[in-house]
């Protein structure tokens, strides 16, 4: 081998190894694993102390210490930087949230969120989204971006694929919320829906608390966000089409048996393939996805819609109610006054529909 094609292969070497250094700075930052970590709390000096509220020694007697983000899968809103709990204590105050994009109850809960992120951002209040997915289409970058500003969500939001932070906080549910006071100790947790107004007043004294423990002057807006009402009437279970929740579902959704049944989601080998269901609700949703965009038509006790058709429905000249399933993600099928029994009818056009869950309201 000449000089000339040595010098051009080390180059080659070079520039290859280069581009797989460039690549691997791009990739987030992993731990070593994914134990779960103690945040450090805030070092108190006597002089700091104050009798209003509790004292450290309290505190630790009361409260668990907040458990670090480990092993995060991407982040959102941070301008491509990392986020940590501990950079936060002895600052603010940290709301952690985790959440899943496709469920509808963390749906119902964001409105709340990113009303209390503008009302105390500057306050002192720091909202962290922990994504953690239910479904692996959940865990697609892309995919948790749109659905983010689709959310109108403006707080960073950290992606936890792996659940090693949901685990680190034995969390079991979606959403959930982790309230981290000014000393790093969780001072409250409230799982699901509704008790909004309890958990902005919780917020509003953790809050009061880092501004004397900080000197800051001010006063943090007593009032609270005003709570939607919801009908708590009768409603039917989260029905899973995968066979990693259930088995049943060849016997009583897909009358025509043109199925295939995988651990997540069940796919329809034929066009114009139905799924049929009875339920007891008041609103209807839909979990599913289409490599290329399917017509399904949606038929209520065998009739359109009508008043009833969600916000996903379009209503067709011919007088029809359909839903365009593409992307990954929860459709809105039904939106009712209140609950009642009805039959749901699917006629979807296309093959291959990959169809998750129906959920209930």
């Amino acid at each position: 081998m000449n000089t000339q094609k040595i010098v051009t292969s080390i180059a080659l070497i070079v520039a290859v190894i280069s581009g797989i250094i460039y690549l691997n700075s791009q990739k987030v930052k992993r731990g070593a694993g994914g134990e779960a970590v103690t945040i450090t709390p805030r070092v108190i000096s006597p002089s700091s102390d104050t009798t209003t509220f509790p004292s450290t020694e309290v505190k630790s007697k009361r409260y668990e210490l907040a458990r670090e983000i480990t092993t995060p899968d991407g982040f959102i809103n941070t301008n491509g930087k990392p986020v940590t709990i501990d950079e936060f204590i002895g600052k603010k105050v940290v709301l952690v949230d985790f959440w899943t994009y496709s469920c509808i109850n963390c749906q119902r809960t964001t409105p709340y969120l990113n009303a209390w992120y503008e009302k105390y951002k500057d306050k002192g209040l720091v909202i962290i989204g922990l994504h953690t997915p239910e479904f692996e289409f959940e865990k697609i970058y892309q995919n948790v971006l749109d659905a983010t500003n689709r959310l109108g969500i403006k707080y960073p939001v950290v992606l936890d694929n792996d659940y090693s932070t949901w685990n680190a906080y034995q969390n079991r549910f979606w959403p959930r919320k982790y309230l981290i006071n000014i000393d790093g100790y969780v001072i409250y947790d409230h799982i699901g829906e509704g008790r909004y107004e309890e958990t902005e007043q919780k917020i509003q004294d953790a809050l009061a608390e880092r501004m004397v423990v900080l000197g800051e002057n001010g006063a943090i807006n007593q009032t609270v966000t005003k709570e939607l009402s919801q009908e708590d009437g009768p409603r039917s279970s989260e029905v899973y089409f995968g066979s990693a929740r259930s088995d049943q579902q060849k016997n009583f959704l897909f009358p025509n048996n043109s199925w295939n049944i995988t651990p997540e989601f069940a796919q329809n080998s034929f066009a114009n393939a139905n799924i049929v269901y009875t339920y007891t609700a008041k609103d209807v949703f839909f979990v599913a996805e289409a490599g290329i965009e399917t017509v399904v038509e949606i038929l209520l006790d065998g009739k359109p819609l009508g008043s009833l058709a969600g916000a996903d429905i379009i209503k067709t000249t011919d007088g029809k109610s359909v839903v365009k399933i593409k992307e990954a993600r929860l459709y809105k099928i039904i939106q009712g006054d209140k609950s009642e029994i009805h039959t749901l009818k699917f006629i979807i056009q296309k093959q291959d529909l990959k169809a998750f869950t129906f959920t209930f309201g």
